[in-house]
């Protein structure tokens, strides 16, 4: 069992920063891919950023260079470092990773549960 526990969501006025960690736990022989999406009621989730094993990071064209993701893969975790948050930030922010177990040759995805982020005007 692959369990993902996401921290660090909370309300912040415009301008303010926030960090959210997701440690991940399980019996885990491969890490892949870690990320963070967000996810507005109405909306259909998008993707943030991602870090990919080998270190390669994407981010969402509307981070601008205000959030930075980096993770520990021997802690098994990701992090989420923002700043300069604006109220179209708000949401909640999942973790994703993709995880290989066991004799498997293929990872498979797994979601947190989310945190909310809220950011006041």
């Amino acid at each position: 069992q692959v369990q993902l526990v996401e921290s660090g969501g909370g309300l912040v006025p415009a301008g303010g920063s926030l960090t959210l960690s997701c440690k991940v736990s399980g019996r885990i022989v491969s890490l892949g891919t870690m990320s963070w999406s967000r996810q507005v009621p109405g909306d259909r989730r998008e993707l943030v950023a991602a870090v990919a094993q080998e270190g390669t990071i994407n981010t969402a064209d509307f981070v601008r260079g205000r959030f930075t993701i980096s993770r520990d893969t021997v802690n098994k975790s990701v992090r989420l470092q923002m700043s300069a948050l604006e109220p179209e930030d708000s949401g909640v922010y999942y973790c994703h990773v993709k995880v290989r177990q066991g004799a498997a040759l293929s990872y498979r995805s797994y979601w947190g549960q989310g945190t909310q982020v809220t950011v006041s005007s």
